[in-house]
């Protein structure tokens, strides 16, 4: 019997956080990609090669969408598409921070079915496939039910604090940051803290897993304007990213004036 997409992208990234931790020790080039779009490293590339590799021979059918693989507008015409960040934060890879994760998405028909978020040197794999719940290296995970957004722990950038964003005042939750975007949402699904936020337009294959793992552990996930996700856009590109628990959810939209 072929294995489950979710049962394959778990292999898949068990393999990629051995082949990117590979060149930690010796050190991996780098070099900032055209466009100010951010550096990229010789293990992105090296993570990116074998999941494609790997991951289209088992599904032929699938179509791709990589942070590191040109787009050619292919994967429009299939119903079901690989999402990959093959390292995301890979500024922190490069200064030798432990937060850097892969990211691996399924989606079909724009919906997110399986997902899958791997931290080699925190030892962290987060997954969920639809209908099935998410969990943290096999334990179940379920979001917070926070519902004060006054005392909330919130993961987002300094500029999520603009007055610009809050039309009624910023809220006074704590704040704390972290590189990843998909280390985010994995701390969301995880309940270590009760809400991400990011306003900027955000790229799928940071968010794809993510999302579906927050949604599993019974959170809530949508753009910032409340209306939910959808995957495999001509323009890869979400219009910013809420993900909560489903008590803060609402609030945070409220604030947000939507």
């Amino acid at each position: 019997m072929p294995a489950t997409d979710l049962t394959l992208i778990t292999h898949a990234i068990r393999t990629a956080g051995r082949i990117a931790t590979s060149y930690v020790e010796s050190g991996a080039q780098s070099w900032e990609k055209p466009g100010n779009a951010g550096p990229v490293t010789e293990a992105d590339l090296a993570v990116n090669s074998y999941l494609e590799t790997v991951l289209r021979l088992a599904r032929p059918d699938y179509g791709w969408l990589s942070e590191e693989t040109e787009d050619n507008g292919d994967r429009l015409l299939r119903d079901t598409v690989f999402i990959i960040d093959p390292i995301d934060g890979t500024r922190s890879f490069v200064e030798g921070s432990k937060t850097w994760a892969h990211s691996i998405a399924v989606a079909h028909q724009g919906t997110i079915t399986a997902g899958a978020i791997f931290l080699p040197r925190r030892g962290l794999l987060y997954t969920a496939a639809r209908g099935q719940g998410a969990m943290l290296n096999g334990a179940p995970l379920v979001t917070t039910k926070a519902s004060n957004l006054e005392t909330a722990e919130v993961l987002a950038a300094k500029p999520i604090l603009s007055p610009d964003h809050w039309p009624n005042g910023v809220p006074g939750f704590d704040r704390a940051y972290r590189p990843s975007l998909a280390y985010r949402m994995g701390l969301v699904g995880q309940g270590r803290f009760d809400a991400m936020l990011t306003f900027r337009p955000t790229w799928e294959w940071d968010v794809a897993a993510g999302a579906l793992i927050v949604e599993e552990a019974q959170g809530a996930c949508s753009d910032k304007t409340g209306a939910a996700l959808r995957f495999n856009n001509p323009e890869p590109l979400l219009n910013g990213v809420v993900a909560s628990g489903q008590p803060l959810h609402a609030r945070l939209i409220d604030a947000l004036g939507r």
